[in-house]
């Protein structure tokens, strides 16, 4: 008997000590060995000298009833709890075996209550669980709802205010000159792509059905217009054979668009870029150089910034968060030269892949 007790506290103390760990295995098992132990009891003779072993099984199987009434899945929770709460209602059988029916009826159904009031106290515990869910997942919409609109209402106007001056600008009486013409005309473009990204973002935010994340994303295609007059000059290499999924090819655009504007904003005395999209293997390879002396400090006189400055922030970390959800890897980090952000992306998505 003290075997099954072992067993049963056991299971129940690996259950609360490790709440990942899922609880329904144990409770079943443990309530089927200690029921075989109980409907056995009678071929292996009365055992009055182990009432503490006893108790003390109560006890464990009324953890695992707790634990199951509030952990385990779905219809699962019915064996999970069912199983060590017959347990519990019979384990007085082997104490007053044999002896009046009655009696034992009456002290099994009296024990029964001890496992209701387990799978109760579970189960309320779960409707608290539940219900904290809820108002986790209500805050966090709130939240997103409160950011929609702040982007609609400030963000996306004052966007549309600069576009507007662009287009503005465009029809001046006179001829402009060609690069403040060409000049507006990419703020023009940029202007719409950001209008159209905000766009995506508010319905992501608002949870309307059918806002993919990647819907409707620039991909490797859209790498020549992005790199098309910036400064300064960016060399684009696209090797041939890619085979890209959606979400691959959107994420490809998303690390050159980051790698980019990092290289605008901390490598003033960059003068050429290299962007590379190569396959390789089952994976595709993005490299983005540049020779803005990205490994010199500012006090060295000569413009560079720190290796800090270059990291990138949160657009890198966000990126790199991004690839290793699809199994690849970003890196970034200083160049005899300059500054690199490399980039190895499976050509298909883990869930494309399998399909």
């Amino acid at each position: 008997m003290y075997v099954i007790a072992v067993l049963a506290a056991l299971g129940a103390v690996v259950s609360v000590l490790t709440p990942r760990v899922p609880v329904a295995p144990a409770a079943e098992a443990a309530g089927a060995v200690s029921l075989t132990i109980t409907a056995a009891h009678p071929l292996l003779g009365r055992q009055d000298s182990a009432p503490l072993w006893m108790m003390a099984e109560v006890l464990a199987l009324m953890t695992l009833v707790l634990l199951a009434a509030r952990r385990a899945p779905g219809r699962r929770v019915v064996s999970a709890v069912g199983l060590p709460g017959a347990a519990i209602a019979s384990v007085l059988m082997r104490a007053l075996w044999p002896g009046e029916p009655s009696l034992m009826v009456t002290g099994c159904a009296g024990w029964s209550l001890l496992a209701v009031a387990a799978a109760a106290l579970g189960l309320y515990m779960r409707s608290l669980d539940s219900a904290r869910r809820r108002a986790v997942a209500g805050a966090a919409r709130e939240q997103r709802l409160a950011l929609a609109r702040d982007l609609h209402d400030y963000v996306a106007h004052d966007v549309n205010g600069m576009l507007v001056q662009a287009q503005a600008a465009r029809t001046v009486p006179g001829p402009l000159p060609p690069a403040v013409a060409d000049a507006l005309r990419r703020i023009e473009e940029a202007g719409v792509r950001a209008l159209a990204s905000m766009d995506r973002t508010l319905e992501m935010l608002h949870d309307r059905p059918g806002a993919g994340r990647d819907r409707h994303l620039p991909g490797v295609e859209g790498l020549e217009g992005l790199v098309d007059g910036f400064s300064p000059p960016v060399l684009l290499t696209v090797g041939p054979g890619l085979d890209l999924s959606r979400e691959t090819s959107a994420t490809v655009y998303r690390v050159v668009t980051e790698a980019l504007t990092n290289v605008r904003r901390h490598a003033g005395r960059a003068t050429r870029v290299q962007v590379e999209v190569t396959a390789q293997g089952r994976s595709v390879r993005v490299r983005i150089a540049d020779d803005g002396g990205g490994g010199r400090s500012e006090a060295d006189g000569r413009g560079g910034r720190s290796d800090g400055a270059r990291r990138g922030g949160f657009g890198l970390a966000g990126l790199a968060e991004r690839a290793g959800v699809l199994g690849g890897s970003l890196s970034a980090g200083p160049t005899r030269d300059g500054w690199h952000v490399t980039a190895l992306l499976p050509a298909k998505a883990p869930h494309e892949d399998a399909a």
